[in-house]
């Protein structure tokens, strides 16, 4: 047997039990588990007390844990609702964060603050709609025109710079006309996985044995599911983008294929289990390991990135809500503006991408997760307030 510890692996197992039972026995604490997992690797990793670090079997499974959280995310995104005046005002919204991201961008890489402006313009563009859904879902308005406004434009945002990340930053050496090719070749190859998916749905032999196997130890449509996942995985990195554009997508198609789900009610319970209980914790915990601590507090310079990132991440994403402002109250966008400024999860992938490409210094790394932590901490607080505050207004407004 090869000489491998799981010492630094049973530590991240810990933190990933402990994290959310603390969060459990203190309520108040409206602190989301991903975050308080990150702050712990930090306290224990290198950059703190080093107690634990990275090593291959934390490394391996954190990369599948991304894998998984980027699927479960393009899980979430429904298509049948991606049309309409929703649609069209988060295109115009994604614009709108574009330009300024660049604006932003530029002018920080102008002063000497960062390196790759293009980099962190995309990076700024991000909305964590994997965070933004459970704020939505325990406000009541998941449902609810705002809510439906507000899940559209972040499913864009992600998808958007998910590709623009796999296109013009990837760790493969290819040219930029190369790699569009490369990303039209593989979008064909899954749609014709999807064509095979459909016609084979059509098999009522198929689907019987699906259903008898599904919830037995074989647990067939799980191993389905995880087999669409590596497979996309392996399939854009054969394409030389970035694998996390083949999780998402593999998410997304997962959704559109799975839209009847009374013969299979426990699938999506189940893969939130895989991911959410095993998977995704050793990846929140891994980055904050990694996380370069003692080069963000080195200089006063270094620390001052952090509330300046933060800035611009509601200047780019909050921004983005002007074309609502005519179809919604104001305390509604206000809240929209905050929660489309919820990120974390591309941060931390851009961040991993760009040091691995040396486009980005781990201090500025560590700045930007620093500032998605922050943005995870505040928005969605004050987000909630202003939908209460509106719901509020509304009911005021109705009594005789």
């Amino acid at each position: 047997m090869p000489d491998v510890s799981f010492e630094n692996l049973l530590v991240v197992a810990l933190v990933a039990v402990l994290c959310p039972l603390v969060l459990g026995f203190f309520p108040r604490l409206r602190l989301p588990s991903p975050v308080l997992e990150i702050l712990v690797g930090v306290v224990l990793g290198p950059g703190a007390l080093g107690w634990v670090h990275s090593d291959l079997p934390v490394q391996v499974l954190a990369i599948v844990g991304l894998s998984f959280l980027l699927f479960l995310s393009g899980l979430e995104i429904e298509l049948r609702e991606m049309r309409g005046a929703p649609l069209r005002r988060s295109l115009v919204g994604y614009g709108i964060s574009l330009v300024l991201g660049l604006v932003v961008g530029f002018t920080l890489h102008a002063q000497g603050t960062i390196g790759d402006a293009g980099l962190v313009a995309v990076t700024l563009t991000a909305t964590s709609l994997g965070l933004v859904v459970p704020v939505l879902k325990d406000a009541g308005r998941l449902d609810s025109a705002i809510g439906k406004q507000v899940l559209v434009a972040s499913s864009v945002a992600d998808l958007a710079a998910i590709v623009l990340l796999s296109l013009l930053f990837s760790t493969s050496t290819a040219s930029w006309g190369t790699r569009v090719i490369l990303i039209a070749g593989f979008l064909v190859t899954v749609a014709l996985v999807a064509a095979v998916a459909v016609a084979a749905r059509g098999s009522r032999r198929l689907g019987m044995t699906l259903e008898r196997l599904q919830d037995t130890t074989a647990e067939i449509r799980v191993r389905l599911v995880i087999l669409m996942v590596v497979g996309f995985v392996v399939l854009a990195e054969k394409f030389g983008l970035e694998t996390i554009l083949g999780a998402f997508v593999a998410g997304v198609l997962v959704a559109s294929l799975d839209k009847d789900t009374a013969s299979h009610p426990h699938l999506r319970t189940k893969l939130s289990a895989i991911g959410f209980g095993f998977l995704i914790p050793v990846f929140f915990v891994a980055s904050g390991i990694r996380l370069d601590l003692r080069g963000l507090l080195a200089s006063p310079g270094s620390l001052a990135l952090v509330p300046l990132f933060l800035i611009c991440i509601l200047v780019v994403r909050g921004l983005a809500v002007a074309p609502y402002v005519s179809a919604f109250p104001r305390r509604e966008v206000v809240a929209a503006a905050l929660l489309q400024a919820t990120t974390l999860p591309i941060i931390v992938t851009a961040t991993q991408i760009g040091i691995a490409t040396g486009r980005m210094s781990p201090v500025t790394a560590a700045a930007l997760v620093s500032a998605g932590l922050l943005s995870v901490l505040v928005f969605p607080l004050i987000a909630v307030g202003q939908l209460r505050s509106a719901d509020a207004t509304t009911n005021v407004a109705v009594i005789p």
